[in-house]
């Protein structure tokens, strides 16, 4: 089985390197797992463990969904976290909500759930994972670290392609093996 998922890569920035490496800084004291810069990914959609005699039908639906789509350009912009100001469990920052990206959003998790991948009920929240919170003893400066990069516009990404993914997990972090690159139109 291979753990697959379908993103749009993420090549930072110097402006989003600058707040990735303020968080960082900011944050060095507490347990925080962090995304390597080179791994920064829009998540479209986790697909989960996969037998690799599926692999074509997905191969063909991501195809389809991409000659349908024209590159567009978004913007990531804003920090913010996943949980409660209680229990935070993920550090991100935002992407612009843009129709063409929902457009691609919906077409790749319609088109798996057309061929066997359901949905799932989660709604499309379109974000990069920067950090995944162990523990976190000082929660007011957790909050002052990201308040800095409200409202901060860190890069402008045009977006024409997205990739189907494998994800291996290591003791180390998680290895990213492209599948195949799928070219918008």
């Amino acid at each position: 089985m291979k753990r697959l998922f379908v993103a749009i890569k993420i090549t930072p920035a110097p402006e989003l390197l600058q707040v990735y490496y303020d968080l960082k800084k900011s944050l060095a004291l507490e347990k925080i797992k962090w995304v390597e810069e080179n791994n920064l990914h829009l998540t479209l959609k986790f697909i989960g463990n996969t037998y690799p005699s599926q692999i074509d039908k997905i191969v063909k639906t991501l195809q389809t969904v991409a000659s349908d789509t024209p590159s567009f350009e978004m913007n990531i912009q804003n920090a913010g976290i996943f949980g409660s100001r209680y229990n935070p469990r993920v550090i991100w920052l935002g992407i612009e909500n843009t129709p063409q990206l929902i457009s691609l959003a919906n077409g790749v998790l319609d088109g798996l759930d057309e061929a066997g991948f359901p949905r799932g009920r989660q709604n499309f929240v379109p974000h990069l994972t920067i950090g995944r919170i162990k523990y976190i003893r000082d929660k007011r400066n957790l909050r002052k670290a990201i308040e800095k990069h409200n409202e901060k516009h860190m890069q402008k990404v045009v977006i024409s392609e997205f990739y189907l993914y494998e994800s291996i997990l290591m003791r180390e972090g998680p290895v990213y093996n492209i599948i195949r690159k799928f070219k918008l139109k």
